[in-house]
């Protein structure tokens, strides 16, 4: 029996017009047909829309948006609101990405209010957490994903945390080419895992999804999938390129 915790994202950041959207999506509707595991496509604002009416009647693909605003309306130009996601066929929305809190200083209180806006407008979150290089090689990493996992995320119920989806990506292997070994990978999912257990209890964590994002690229998925607790991937540059992604998605799907 296949695992139910798989599921494979495409974050396709700041790239493309709409008629490179729709073209990519199409083509990955073409290669995947009606995938076994569910593939979301992390799409800019507004292609939303027109993406959800390409994919209709193509069971298994999913959209997802890349970001929200922690208010449920209001006076803030420029923002979107998760209702607004959701009114226009978003299922999922990232929340908490690396860029986000880097460029954006997104604080764990804000990332806090922004995942219980989305379980409110009925989204489900994948809640991005990583260590830097730095923290990497001062061995803080796993005090780093527990601080993110305390204030970030823990204040969601356990009926809301079921539907929330953790990557764990490594800031140090976002865009650079780097990429965690697999070994390296699954120590820090199975400790994310563990945490998740002493917060919400094991059946939980068990059923949790948790997705590996770093440089994650055809060559390397096989290894990385092959891991107990790599549930599969958050896919940022490979996921322009539908021959790559489909690869990809192959990998996990013989995992």
């Amino acid at each position: 029996m296949m695992n139910s915790r798989k599921l494979l994202a495409a974050n396709w950041k700041m790239h493309l017009n709409l008629a490179g959207a729709q073209s990519l999506t199409q083509e990955l509707i073409e290669r995947l047909a009606a995938p076994r595991v569910p593939v979301v496509l992390c799409t800019p604002f507004p292609y939303l829309h027109p993406l959800h009416q390409l994919i209709q009647g193509h069971p298994g693909f999913h959209l997802g948006a890349q970001n929200l605003h922690q208010e449920k309306q209001g006076a803030f130009t420029g923002e979107t609101s998760g209702e607004m996601l959701a009114s226009v066929g978003a299922e999922y929305v990232i929340v908490g990405h690396s860029e986000r809190r880097t460029y954006y200083q997104e604080s764990s209180d804000l990332l806090s209010n922004k995942l219980i806006r989305a379980r409110q407008a009925g989204l489900k979150p994948i809640f991005c957490i990583g260590e830097s290089l730095q923290e990497r090689e001062r061995g803080v990493e796993k005090e780093v994903i527990t601080r993110q996992l305390l204030f970030g995320c823990y204040n969601l119920l356990a009926e809301n945390f079921a539907h929330t989806t953790i990557a764990y990506e490594p800031v140090w292997a976002i865009g650079t080419g780097r990429t965690a070994t697999a070994e390296q990978a699954q120590e820090m999912h199975a400790f994310i895992r563990e945490k998740i257990t002493e917060r919400y209890g094991d059946n939980l964590a068990q059923e949790t999804t948790i997705l590996y994002g770093g440089s994650v690229k055809a060559s390397n998925a096989n290894e990385l999938f092959a891991q107990p607790d790599v549930d599969g991937g958050l896919i940022g540059g490979a996921s322009l390129d539908a021959a790559e992604f489909a690869d990809i998605y192959q990998a996990l799907l013989n995992a």
